[in-house]
Parts: C-alpha cells; structure tokens; sequence
C-alpha cells in the first residue's frame, strides 16, 4: 500500500494539450461565442488574474485554486491533502461556502441565467483540470482533459448556467489522475437555485443540508491510502475502510423536530451504496441528478453509484427530542471475480469494506424541538414525459457495449484516446437520439458500471435484463448504473453546444484505466 502525497510521488501521464485533427474543430473558439480553451501565453502563469477579451461580463467572478495542504482529522498528526480554495472576486460573497474541517471544496452557489467566471489555478505538483459535472456548458468549459493545465499555470473558465436548480459539482479530470486526484480531495459541490424551486418551498438555510459520501483509508499516521498499484486493483477499483460525511468520519447530523432536505452526492471512487433509512420508514425523494422530480417517490431503498445524487425530504417533527438513526448502505451483490467473489470480493486485495457490504453512512439525533411546520409538495417541478419519436433514430438506436478485453475495460472493444472519434460517435448538433449501454459483463469479471456523459442531461426511458430493484430513473439524469448483464436506454438531446465531449465508466480507476471516449457533437452555433 502507497501513502497518497507523502513521500510519494505518482507518475503523472504524459497528456497534452492537444487539437482535434478533425476539419473545423479548431475554430471551435470562434464557433461557440469566442470562448477560448486556455489562457493566452501572456496570461498564463498569472495564477486567475487574466481575464477574457471575449467582452464576457460575469455575474459571479471567482478564483478557484487547487494547492496542497493539511488537516488535522484526527488526533495526533495532520492528514496531508489536495484540496480546493475558492474566494469570490465580485458578486455575493455568500456563493462561495467552505465547508468547516473538510478537505472538500467549497460549495459554489450560481442562479439560473447567471453568467459564470471561474479564474483556475493548478498549483499541485501534477497536471490537472476542472470537470463541472451535471453542467451544461461549452466544450473548451467542461474539463476535458486536452486542456490539462501544468502545476503553477490557469484556466478560464466562463459560462452561462442553463440547468435547472439541482445539485452538481465539479472535481478533476486528468486523463489517468482523476482517481488519485478526486481522492486527494478534489472535489466540491455546485448548487442551483431557479424561480421554480424556489416557489416550491423546500426546506432552506440551516434546514438545507448538502451532503457529500465518500469512503477513504488512512494509515496509522493519518495520511490518505489509495491502492496497491497493481492491474486487479485498478480493474475492481478503490474501496477505503472508512466512510466520510463532508470529508468528516463517523458524522452525527443534529436535527431539529422539523422537514430536511438532505442533497446526497456519492463522490467515492468507486464504491456504490443501497441508501436506505436504518428505523425502516420510506425514502421520500424529491430530486435527482438533474434536479427536482416531478413528484415525490418513496423508496423503501436506492441505489447511489459515483457521480450520481439524490435530494431527500426528511421530516423529524413526528420524533421526540433525543431520537436516533442512521442513514445506511445495504448489502447487495457488488460483483467481482468469478462466482465466488460475491458481496464485492476482490482478489490480490484486502479489503475489510467490500463493495455491496452493511455499512451505516451517517446518524441522525433530534436535539432540538421547533415549532417550524413544513408541508411535502405533491407537485415539484413541471416535466414533459419524453416521447421516443422526437429521436431521429428512435428505430436504430446507437448501441454501446461495456467489456473487458486483453484485461482492460472498454467501450465497443475501445479505449480512450485523446483525438480519437469513431463514426459513430459523432452526432448532429440539434438532434435528439437514444443511446442503449449494455454491461455484458467482462468474462471472468463481473463489475458495475455506472455511466455518465459529459455535458448534458437525459432522460431514462427504458432497463432492460434488471437484476436488482431500487435504480431512481426518474427525472433528469447525467449519470446511471448498470449492474452486470444489464442494459439501459436514455434519450438525450444535442442542444446549443459542439464540440468533443466525453461519455465514460464512473468508476474513477476504471475511467483511468481508459472506460472512456469521446463523441463529437458536429455542428455550428448562430
């Protein structure tokens, strides 16, 4: 086992920042509004001074640096770790929230309409980017990976915000670093607000609680563990023996006899949870990855693979003072190696949490009683159902297959390339298509796969081969989990962007292994 940044030094890939060899695509800065996928030269190195000459006028103006640092997490020596730094250059200081002790990000809080400046700088000791991922932005704005910025250079970042309110985040993406870096500590929520949620009256300030679940290992200096660099280890990928709230161990959530809502995000590596309330009442969720649902769903349980979040109601008023729970992951069969690698068993590893194992994620205590009455709305957001005809290849759907081959996971029997687009990974820009993904499993091998696309949000119109109950499918998605021999449709559509996107595996050391390509949105913008 290999300590995360103390006294050792990853390798760092050999990316660069690299075009498109693709007719037209180097005019992409033109094309979308004169964005422009880095810095100038004489920018650059200025650590989020420079600013565009694009006439962008950004409603919040912000310096985003990513810097090694420590944290005293537990008693005795400090944890050494990566971690975000945000300040607000102009506008309302209150968009940006550190979160208290964490090594997490701060959350960044933008309105819908808003126009966004977010000045970068890669101040760790390895190449690096900024993924903003749910967001619906420019190519050059989404974190691809071409752009990695070296240590001590900037990015900016500018866009508008057209997705709904909801909860998203942002976190690295490094070709073959995103799982080190993100378990670093590189990672932080983004948070949406529109007119319509804030009609619905949901729970609010203190009442309105984000939530970010992750698993780590620490040594017994209290320094970050990742995994033994072997090809097993990244084949299944990282499970840490430990569970963090907020980058917090063993969290207890104080409450108060009143509603909640409870925004979760699963920003583990790999590690997937079968949420559920441990007393036995019912899940009410009322939002998804893209936001809120159309209506209220009760589960009895769900499933919350990496990338993905769910926004829970939770009403305590009916508790007395000094009531307990927890929030916990249920046991399920996490895949693995063979027949008799169940529950997540793993080979060439020792892993005391398997994927798929009991595990309680967080308590809850009543502590206080209020007299605060909060009614669930029955109706949340308005959503059009999809209809398979607006997709011009509703009768030919694209079709991507999940595999391993000569011991790597793949797409279509590919890996990723930085410049490669295959044929059918170029789409129109405008057009509305259904895409099926198929987890056929990996021989021996037998994983999960949760699949997310860049750039967009997409509706889930079909399962098929479903092995296990509690997947949320309803409501705007950008990320969805396929258990071995599952298959998925979604329907998404091409809208104001064109560009290289990518479409990958959520597993982070299975993204970094190469479960991930790019497709091409070919197209022009007014």
């Amino acid at each position: 086992m290999k300590k995360l940044l103390k006294g050792i030094r990853f390798e760092v890939g050999n990316d660069r920042r690299q075009f498109l060899k693709m007719a037209g695509y180097g005019a992409l800065g033109l094309m979308a509004g004169g964005f422009r996928p880095l810095l100038d030269q004489a920018a650059a190195g200025q650590h989020g001074d420079a600013i565009s000459k694009t006439g962008f006028v950004p409603d919040l103006d912000i310096s985003l640096v990513a810097k090694p640092g420590d944290l005293a997490m537990f008693p005795g020596a400090a944890t050494q770790i990566w971690q975000y730094h945000a300040k607000v250059i102009k506008g309302d200081k209150n968009r940006v929230v550190e979160l208290p002790r964490s090594y997490l990000g701060p959350i960044i809080k933008a309105q819908q309409g808003e126009k966004i400046r977010i000045r970068f700088t890669n101040s760790i000791p390895e190449k690096s980017i900024v993924h903003w991922h749910g967001l619906h932005v420019p190519a050059v704005m989404d974190g691809h990976p071409r752009y990695v910025v070296p240590q001590g250079e900037s990015y900016l970042y500018e866009f508008e915000v057209k997705n709904r309110a909801g909860t998203y985040w942002y976190h690295p993406h490094p070709h073959g670093r995103t799982g080190p870096q993100v378990y670093g500590g590189l990672a932080g929520l983004f948070l949406v607000s529109d007119d319509e949620e804030q009609a619905v009256g949901l729970p609010d300030g203190e009442y309105d609680m984000p939530l970010v679940i992750q698993d780590r290992t620490f040594d017994g200096d209290n320094q970050l563990v990742y995994m033994p660099r072997n090809r097993m280890a990244q084949m299944t990928g990282f499970l840490g023996d430990s569970i963090l709230v907020n980058g917090r161990p063993d969290v207890t959530l104080p409450v108060s006899t009143t509603a909640y809502r409870l925004r979760l995000l699963n920003g583990s590596n790999s590690r997937i949870y079968r949420l559920a309330w441990q007393d036995g009442r019912a899940l009410t969720i009322i939002g998804s990855d893209g936001g809120l649902l159309e209506k209220p769903v009760s589960r009895a349980y769900v499933f919350l693979a990496p990338g993905e979040r769910i926004e829970l109601w939770s009403d305590f008023s009916d508790r007395p003072v000094g009531y307990e729970t927890s929030l916990i992951s249920l046991p399920f069969d996490g895949g693995g190696m063979g027949r008799g690698m169940m529950m997540g068993g793993r080979m060439g590893t020792s892993q005391s949490l398997p994927n798929g194992a009991n595990v309680s994620i967080f308590n809850i205590k009543v502590t206080r009683s209020v007299n605060i009455k909060r009614v669930l709305p029955q109706m949340l957001s308005e959503m059009r159902a999809m209809q398979k005809n607006e997709a011009e290849n509703y009768n030919r759907p694209r079709q991507f297959y999940l595999n391993m081959g000569h011991m790597q996971w793949t797409i279509n029997g590919r890996t990723f390339q930085m410049e490669s687009v295959a044929d059918d990974e170029v789409v129109q820009l405008g057009s509305k298509e259904i895409w099926e993904f198929h987890n056929t499993g990996g021989g021996m091998m037998r994983m999960p796969h949760p699949i997310h696309l860049h750039g967009k949000q997409f509706r889930v119109i079909g399962r098929n081969g479903v092995r296990h109950q509690g997947y949320l499918d309803e409501g705007w998605k950008d990320t969805v989990l396929l258990m071995p021999g599952e298959g998925i449709r979604i329907q998404v559509a091409f809208d104001d962007y064109p560009g290289l996107f990518l479409y990958h595996c959520h597993n982070l050391e299975h993204e970094d292994m190469g479960m991930m390509r790019n497709y091409y949105v070919k197209g022009f913008t007014a």
